[in-house]
């Protein structure tokens, strides 16, 4: 099994790369933000909690992130490989992913931070919110503030990835299929063992 985590800011290209690992690999997609828009259409008592969040552009507790991934992992136990998108931003949620991959006797292959800088992220965020119908894509103060807590929250979450030699890093700001082949030298799941 091969485990992969798909970090960046909102905007950066994480769904659109996913995507393409999916069709190459037959791995299994997370993506947190996609967990939260599921419960807030289906207006649960967890969207609801989400919802209050997620409109300033904060990030959702812990508790009720890890709760949901873990559901996702269990249902899913014989997929060749997992991405996480938008998990771990927080040490205590890398913590959190690092418990339940012992548990499925697995690790994390790979980080790989797609780097863009704020403005290209508010002009392609923006421009999402013309055709996704997203609240929190067409506001600019929501989507610096959802940027700034990804660059206050989350650096302590790469470096620690890093220090383990497990980090990498590419120009999110590239064409899709220049990001894509940067991310394919980088995953290798045929040669895990």
């Amino acid at each position: 099994m091969y485990n992969l985590i798909l970090f960046g800011p909102p905007g950066s290209g994480k769904g659109t790369q996913a995507a393409f690992l999916v069709e190459q690999h037959g791995f299994l997609h997370i993506s947190t933000g996609d967990m939260f828009r599921e419960e807030l259409s289906r207006n649960t008592p967890l969207g609801q909690q989400a919802r209050n969040y997620m409109d300033r552009g904060h990030l959702v507790p812990d508790e009720v992130t890890i709760a949901m991934l873990r559901k996702r992992v269990v249902e899913n136990p014989d997929v060749p490989g997992i991405i996480f998108d938008g998990f771990p931003r927080t040490d205590p949620q890398a913590a959190a992913l690092n418990d339940l991959m012992e548990e499925k006797c697995a690790g994390i292959d790979a980080l790989i931070l797609l780097d863009v800088d704020v403005d290209t992220i508010v002009k392609r965020i923006l421009g999402r919110a013309a055709t996704s119908g997203r609240a929190d894509d067409a506001k600019e103060e929501v989507i610096r503030t959802r940027y700034s807590n990804f660059i206050n929250y989350t650096a302590p979450v790469y470096d620690y990835y890093d220090k383990l030699g497990l980090a990498h890093k590419v120009n999110g700001a590239q064409t899709m299929q220049e990001v894509a082949n940067d991310i394919a030298a980088i995953v290798r799941p045929a040669e895990q063992d």
